[in-house]
């Protein structure tokens, strides 16, 4: 447990990704099994605990600590892991026991009675030093936060073994933790594992944004145009060895979308778009936002919320692998596919006709009316390679809409900002009921500030704040935030009736008047319709 606890607190506080792959290689290579493949899935976010929660947690510091300290400690730090790791009394007499290694941990959580668990985490916590109580916390909270993902976690192993990224990746998922078949093909002791008919996850392909020089240079007749759908990109795999649906990182997303596995009868791996669909008419994004991260989806849901998959590519077929055929072939073959196999709540991405460069920017400006996120347009020519090449697929989005808001209210981040103000929520003006106008909030922004702006949001924050609600700060309505984003839909959650898609802070705009920022009909007048003609 000590050496996970250094590997967590260096990765926090090692800002370079270079650093980070550093890191995670000097682990693999220095690490015995099976804990070096345990804090490999405790990275990967593919450990889970059914009987430890953060609830259990925050209960068993209960025991210990004075509650208004404790909440006044957790407002301070920001962090609940990192509050309980500094602020968890020693015990009288030290305990004469060794830490507990990172697979006994696991282990016991995984084996051990759910009331058994308070008195052995209390345990573990009275022999730890505070670095191993954090390493502790947030492996059974599930909350690392260390600035490493699993994709950047299996760039390390490639680095490491010397093995392609996307070798690893085509073998990851049919290998469980703590992947001892898997390290001991990596160091030579072993065969490849083979994932035989598993549904595993293949690395995507994805576009480049496409800019004015790119546009420029562009060889239209080369290319082919697709619509770029306002959906979540996922990847579907079924076969004789089971079914599953994963998002464009990797992450399963089978259980939350039952009725897309249920008509996944077939032996395949396509690649396309998952949408809330009704009577053929694509929903707004915030629809689909409804079923996002749930783990029981029922009858209602199911009914309201109808999705089904937008098809445009076909990678596998009957375990013969498409990927280095040309598009227009792998195209074709998918056409020809789906003409045979008529799998239900799927359908296909049409192409889009165009003879110019002239021809697609008007297609382009004319997708925000039609509720679509802009152009694809990829080479006929390419084969369907890992990651971002260059040049074989663009993505051309519609520009993006801003107005400008007053901050309302700050909350600290997490990990690395968790001492620092940089969650916004902000505002637009509106009448009140008596005559006189009123903020009402429309959105948050965690991103699109540089560094030396966040530090004067912090510090200004703190100069303007007029009152506390726990971790969250209202501030002086004085502040004017420029904030783009990608589409504005209705949304019965929002108190305003509305919800921006993807917003981050553009400028900051000091100079302006708060009286000045914009109004909630401007916003209002940017929602889309939910009418869609082009599906």
């Amino acid at each position: 447990m000590p050496a996970f606890a250094e590997l967590l607190e260096r990765l926090l506080f090692t800002p370079g990704r270079n650093a980070k792959l550093a890191l995670l290689r000097r682990w693999f290579a220095t690490q015995p099994d099976p804990d070096r493949g345990v804090g490999l899935a405790a990275i990967a976010g593919d450990l889970a605990f059914s009987t430890a929660k953060p609830s259990l947690v925050r209960d068993l510091v209960a025991t210990r600590i004075d509650p208004v300290l404790l909440a006044w400690s957790h407002d301070y730090v920001g962090d609940l892991a990192e509050t309980v790791a500094l602020i968890w009394p020693e015990p009288p007499a030290r305990p004469n026991r060794a830490p507990p290694d990172l697979s006994e941990v696991v282990e016991t959580l995984e084996l051990l009675p759910r009331s058994e668990i308070p008195a052995r985490l209390a345990e573990w916590l009275d022999v730890l030093d505070p670095g191993g109580r954090l390493a502790l916390i947030k492996l059974v909270t599930g909350g690392l936060r260390v600035g490493a993902s699993g994709r950047l976690a299996r760039q390390a192993l490639a680095e490491w073994s010397g093995q392609p990224v996307e070798e690893i990746e085509e073998v990851w998922h049919g290998v469980p933790p703590p992947y001892l078949p898997l390290f001991a093909w990596l160091e030579g002791r072993g065969p490849r594992p083979d994932p035989r008919d598993a549904p595993v996850f293949r690395s995507p392909m994805l576009a480049q944004p496409l800019e004015a020089p790119d546009l420029a240079a562009l060889d239209h007749a080369a290319f082919r145009a697709e619509w770029k759908w306002d959906g979540v990109r996922v990847q579907a795999a079924a076969g004789p060895g089971g079914r599953r649906l994963w998002s464009r990182t990797g992450e399963d997303m089978s259980g939350a979308f039952p009725e897309v596995l249920e008509a996944m009868d077939f032996h395949a791996v396509v690649d396309g778009e998952l949408l809330v669909i009704r009577d053929g008419v694509v929903a707004p994004f915030a629809d689909l936002q409804q079923r996002l991260n749930r783990k029981v989806v029922g009858p209602k849901m199911l009914r309201d919320y109808p999705v089904g998959l937008r098809l445009y590519d076909l990678l596998f077929e009957a375990g013969e692998d498409l990927r280095p055929l040309p598009f227009d072939a792998r195209r074709d073959r998918l056409e020809a596919w789906f003409a045979r196999t008529h799998p239900a709540r799927m359908d296909l991405s049409p192409q889009v006709a165009f003879a110019s460069v002239e021809q697609l920017t008007g297609l382009r400006e004319g997708a925000r009316a039609a509720g679509i996120e802009g152009l694809m347009l990829k080479r006929g020519d390419a084969p369907y390679l890992a990651g971002r090449p260059k040049g074989l697929w663009w993505k051309w989005k519609r520009a993006p809409l801003a107005v400008d808001a007053v901050l309302m209210y700050a909350q600290r981040g997490h990990g690395k900002r968790s001492s620092t103000y940089s969650d916004y929520t902000f505002g637009l003006w509106r009448a009140d009921r008596e005559g006189g106008q009123e903020l009402v909030p429309v959105g948050k922004a965690y991103s699109g500030y540089t560094d030396q702006e966040l530090v004067w949001l912090d510090r200004w924050i703190r100069n303007h704040t007029t009152a506390r609600f726990g971790p969250v700060r209202e501030v002086e309505k004085a502040l004017v935030l420029e904030v783009v984003f990608d589409a504005a839909q209705l949304s019965s959650r929002h108190k305003s009736g509305v919800a921006m898609r993807f917003p981050r802070i553009s400028r900051l705009r000091p100079d302006k008047p708060a009286a000045e920022a914009d109004r909630l009909e401007t916003l209002m007048a940017m929602v889309e319709s939910s009418e869609n003609n082009l599906s």
